[in-house]
């Protein structure tokens, strides 16, 4: 029998014998990886647990909570806030940071996290999920600001996200390429499942939400039409089209088998640069993508290249096999030009 490796002889080893993490980061990983147990118990639960609906409140950016959005953004918090290895948090959730309290020794990692991706999926019982990324703190002194988690996603210390689907699993980069862990319910523990994922170059699968193709600007539109124009268009070949509304969900699908995602600016709110947040989704997902030979842009510039202006910023997001990405990239920079 195949000997299983857990998460944690993983993050020991990345630790002890490749030196690519130090401990802090280890146990941080660690323990996210134990509040995300708690938050797939919840999900799974479901109605039998009374967390289905929403919640009666909005969160920073007017959006309605769910029930499951509280709970879980409130499993992380208390899960990370005590054990030292952080400075602060920062949610999608929450209107600001959550700095580690005085009585907690503070660590020098910041923790940022979109505690539930994919909210509108909950009750109808489609793949929803987790994604977090791990910034270090810059500055050396106790306090901690917002100021300090604007940094752009290429000095991300790790990044992952856990699906909570038919199985619960764990995707993680520390920088050294793309692993993939799996819940064994019956351990109670993550166990390692496939390593050094690589995403294909080249794609027939494209994931957008076709109903805003009214809103697209040029270079989206030109992309799409060529898909859609199949073996007798440009591109001489057919291509399929999926669409989960979960980012985690998609991005998932394109680690396992390749694809592009568009999530573009649109004109129904010409003001903001794109609908996803750069700090919480884009640029974990992105390093994600990158550490498996993908390709991450919004559309005009490498996401992780961007440096934030505010916590909850906003971004355009191209992601996936690195060819399709680099065509609908180059379409907007004719664009512009």
């Amino acid at each position: 029998m195949t000997k299983r490796i857990s998460l944690t002889q993983y993050l020991v080893e990345q630790q002890r014998e490749h030196g690519h993490i130090p401990a802090q980061l280890r146990l941080l990983i660690e323990v996210v990886a134990r509040a995300c147990k708690r938050i797939a118990i919840s999900v799974n639960k479901g109605a039998l647990g009374e967390v289905l609906g929403t919640a009666g409140s909005e969160n920073v950016q007017g959006e309605v909570q769910k029930k499951l959005d509280i709970i879980s953004n409130e499993v992380l918090i208390e899960a990370n806030v005590w054990g030292g290895h952080l400075a602060a948090m920062a949610s999608e959730e929450m209107d600001t940071i959550h700095v580690v309290p005085d009585r907690y020794p503070q660590g020098e990692f910041l923790l940022l996290f979109d505690p539930l991706d994919g909210s509108s999926n909950i009750d109808v019982n489609v793949s929803i999920g987790t994604i977090f990324s791990v910034l270090r703190k810059v500055n050396n002194q106790r306090g901690v600001s917002e100021e300090d988690f604007l940094q752009p996603g290429k000095q991300q210390a790790a990044a992952g996200y856990c699906v909570y689907g038919p199985q619960t699993t764990l995707v993680l980069t520390v920088g050294r390429g793309v692993a993939v862990f799996t819940l064994d319910r019956e351990q109670g523990s993550f166990v390692l499942t496939a390593e050094n994922i690589q995403v294909p170059e080249d794609t027939k699968e494209f994931a957008i939400n076709m109903s805003n193709q009214r809103h697209w600007d040029a270079p989206v539109t030109r992309y799409i039409n060529e898909c859609l124009a199949g073996k007798e268009g440009p591109r001489g070949k057919d291509f399929n089209m999926r669409w989960v509304a979960s980012m985690v969900a998609d991005v998932h699908r394109i680690l396992t088998r390749g694809g592009v995602f568009l999530y573009p600016w649109d004109k129904r709110e010409p003001d903001k640069p794109g609908k996803l947040r750069l700090m919480y989704e884009a640029n974990p997902m992105a390093y994600l993508i990158e550490q498996a030979g993908g390709q991450a842009t919004n559309g005009h510039q490498r996401i992780m290249d961007m440096v934030p202006t505010k916590l909850h910023e906003r971004v355009s997001v191209m992601l996936g096999s690195k060819n399709e990405v680099q065509r609908v990239t180059d379409y907007h920079r004719e664009s512009a030009s």
